[in-house]
C-alpha cells in the first residue's frame, strides 16, 4: 500500500505547479510601462482606468499574481474566493476581498456580488475590466432571479441529481443575472478581458463558472429540459411544491440569457483560456516517466457516474503491462442515493477497489486538483487491488476489518470507508492536502506495480 505513496505525492506536488494560477497569469499578462499586454491583446493604460475582478476557488492567487504584475495600474478591485490562502496579500486601499459560499451559493456570496456590480457601475468608455475566472464561480458570484431559499434549493438538487456541469450551468444561467455574459453586460461600456482557468471537461468557456462574461443565446427551454430530465420537482420535494412551481414559472416567463445576450454599441468581451486539465496531465505524465514508469495519457475528458468510472479504471488495470502508468483526467458526478460523506473522486476509489479486488500488484489515486472532493475535506483516495478483500498480515483489508465495501458505496459514503480504515492504522488511504488554490478537475492515476 506505501510504497507507491511517495510517488503519488510527487505526481500531485508536479501537478500544482504546472497548473499554479500564479505561473498561468504570468505566461498571459506583461506590463511594459503603461502598455499591458493580455494575451494577444494591447491595450494602452493612459485609455482610461483598470478594474481587476478575480472570482472562483483561484481567485487569490491569480489576483496576487495579476497585482504583481501590474502594480499601481489598478483603480479598484475585488477578489470573491472559497478560502483565502495563509500566504494572501494584497493593496488594502485598493482591492476587496470576499469570502464566499460554495458549493451551493448563500448570503456571503450574495453580498460580494453586489460589491461587483457595485463596482462596475462606475466604468467608462475607455476603461479596461480584467476578469480573473477560475472554478467554483458558479456559486460565489450569483444574483439569481429568484429567492435566495429557492435558489439554494435548485441548486441542492442539481448537485444531488447526478447531471454534468454544463446541464448544471445551463440552468443557473437562465436564473442568475451575472452568468452567461452578465457580468460583461454590467461593465459596459468598459471594455472587458477575462484569464480563465477551466474545470470543466472540453473547457466549454459558458460553462466555467457559468461563463459570466461569456455572451450565449439560450432559451429558457434549454434549462426547462435539464430540470424535466431529472424529474427535479418530482425527486426532491424540498421546500414543497410551491417552490418548484416557482422555478418553473420564472424559467417559463423569463428569457434571460437569450434576449440581453449582445453587447450593442460596447466592445465584445475577450476570454482566454490559460489552463486545464490537459495541462496538469501533462505534468503527471512527466513525472510518472521521471520515477521510471511508461506513462501514458489516456483521455482528459473522462465522466459519467463516478461508480461506473470505478468499474472502467478496474477494466483499465487488469490490462496494463508492468512498469506501466495510465492518466484519465476529467470529471464525474454523483448521483445520490444515500446520506454518507464522500465525494466523485473517492466515490471512483471505492468503486474501483470493489472491482479489483484479488489484484494486489495494481495502486490507483483519485484526486481533484483543488483539494476538496465534495463535502469530505479529502482530495482523493488511493486503492489497491487488496483494500476491500483479503489482504496481506501487514496489509489488513475491509473485509477483515468488517467493513462491507459495498454498503457503503450504496450509501454515497466512501469517505468514511477509508477513514476507517486509516484509523485501523490499515493506509494510509485518504489524501488529504487541504485548499490547492487552483482548480482544474479531477485526475486519476492507475498503476501497475513493475
Amino acid at each position: 500500500m506505501t510504497e507507491l505513496l511517495p510517488l503519488i505525492h510527487q505526481v500531485f506536488t508536479a501537478v500544482q505547479a504546472a497548473v499554479h494560477p500564479a505561473h498561468l497569469i504570468q505566461r498571459h499578462l506583461h506590463r511594459h510601462g503603461r502598455q499591458l499586454t493580455i494575451g494577444p491583446m494591447r491595450h494602452n493604460l493612459d485609455d482610461g482606468r483598470l478594474f481587476l475582478v478575480s472570482v472562483g476557488k483561484a481567485a487569490a492567487p491569480m489576483a496576487q499574481a495579476a497585482a504583481d504584475m501590474v502594480g499601481d495600474a489598478v483603480h479598484a478591485g475585488i477578489v470573491v474566493t472559497k478560502q483565502l490562502p495563509t500566504d494572501y496579500q494584497l493593496p488594502i486601499t485598493d482591492y476587496h476581498v470576499f469570502t464566499g459560499d460554495h458549493p451551493v451559493a448563500g448570503e456571503r456570496s450574495v453580498r460580494a456580488t453586489t460589491a461587483v456590480t457595485d463596482l462596475l457601475t462606475q466604468t467608462r468608455p475607455g476603461d479596461l475590466v480584467l476578469c480573473l475566472i477560475s472554478g467554483g464561480a458558479s456559486a460565489l458570484l450569483t444574483q439569481p432571479l429568484i429567492s435566495l431559499n429557492e435558489w439554494q434549493i435548485l441548486n441542492r438538487a442539481l448537485l444531488a441529481s447526478g447531471c454534468t456541469i454544463q446541464e448544471f450551468n445551463t440552468v443557473r444561467r437562465q436564473l442568475d443575472a451575472v452568468k452567461g455574459g452578465g457580468l460583461a453586460r454590467l461593465a459596459a461600456p468598459a471594455q472587458v478581458v477575462s484569464l480563465i482557468l477551466s474545470d470543466v471537461i472540453g473547457n466549454d468557456l459558458a460553462a466555467i463558472g457559468s461563463g459570466p462574461t461569456v455572451l450565449v443565446d439560450e432559451a429558457p427551454q434549454d434549462a426547462l429540459a435539464v430540470v424535466k430530465n431529472y424529474e427535479l420537482g418530482i425527486k426532491n420535494y424540498e421546500g414543497g411544491t410551491a417552490v418548484w412551481q416557482h422555478v418553473l414559472d420564472t424559467l417559463n416567463r423569463s428569457p434571460i440569457t437569450a434576449h440581453g445576450s449582445r453587447l450593442t454599441h460596447h466592445p465584445l468581451p475577450t476570454n482566454l483560456l490559460i489552463g486545464s486539465v490537459r495541462q496538469a496531465a501533462t505534468a503527471a505524465r512527466q513525472s510518472a516517466e521521471n520515477s521510471g514508469f511508461t506513462a501514458t495519457i489516456l483521455t482528459a475528458y473522462l465522466e459519467g457516474e463516478a461508480r461506473e468510472a470505478g468499474k472502467f479504471v478496474a477494466a483499465i488495470a487488469k490490462e496494463l503491462p508492468p512498469g506501466h502508468c495510465a492518466i484519465l483526467g476529467g470529471e464525474t458526478t454523483v448521483t445520490v442515493r444515500g446520506n454518507g460523506i464522500g465525494g466523485r473522486n473517492l466515490e471512483v476509489a471505492l468503486a474501483a477497489a470493489i472491482a479489483l479486488d484479488g489484484w494486489p500488484d495494481v495502486t490507483v489515486a483519485t484526486f481533484t486538483t483543488d483539494g476538496d472532493d465534495g463535502p469530505s475535506g479529502a482530495a482523493g483516495a488511493v486503492i489497491t487491488g487488496e483494500t476491500v478483500g483479503y489482504g496481506e498480515a501487514e496489509a489488513v483489508s475491509g473485509r477483515e476489518l468488517h467493513l462491507n465495501a459495498r454498503q457503503f458505496l450504496d450509501n454515497n459514503d466512501s469517505f468514511t470507508y477509508f477513514q476507517k480504515l486509516d484509523a485501523a492504522g490499515y493506509g494510509p488511504h485518504l489524501l488529504i492536502t487541504g485548499p490547492t488554490g487552483t482548480n482544474v478537475n479531477d485526475l486519476i492515476l492507475i498503476f501497475r506495480n513493475p
